[in-house]
């Protein structure tokens, strides 16, 4: 079954940018990319620019809406996703632990809805 675990942190969390700190984070996520790969269960994933990147467009009674930043102000923005192949949730939820931004962070889980 598929599912995507949908990573959000604020923005301001984890590492400084540029700082030894952030370099040994980005080795923890190196590690876990390989180790989803190496088991055989990694079919996508990536990292998002940060919210203040984002467009947002809606369409209400024929009107096209378009406006900068996301839709909802939350303290939490998506910052990036995977897309994992398992058994069932018991085992995405186990990938999910291992993100590494879990510590600072949330991983939700979502299934992918199979049509046909």
């Amino acid at each position: 079954m598929r599912y995507l675990l949908l990573l959000y942190s604020a923005e301001n969390a984890g590492p400084a940018e540029g700082t030894p700190e952030q370099a040994a984070e980005m080795q923890k996520w190196f590690a876990y990319s390989s180790e989803l790969t190496e088991a055989g269960v990694h079919l996508a994933g990536d990292a998002l620019h940060g919210t203040d990147t984002a467009t947002t467009v809606q369409v209400r009674d024929g009107s096209t809406v378009v406006t900068d930043g996301p839709f909802a102000e939350t303290k939490e923005v998506l910052g990036g996703f995977y897309m994992i192949d398992v058994e069932n949730l018991d085992e995405a939820k186990k990938w999910a632990a291992k993100v590494p931004l879990a510590p600072y962070g949330s991983v939700e889980i979502r299934p992918i809805l199979e049509f046909g």
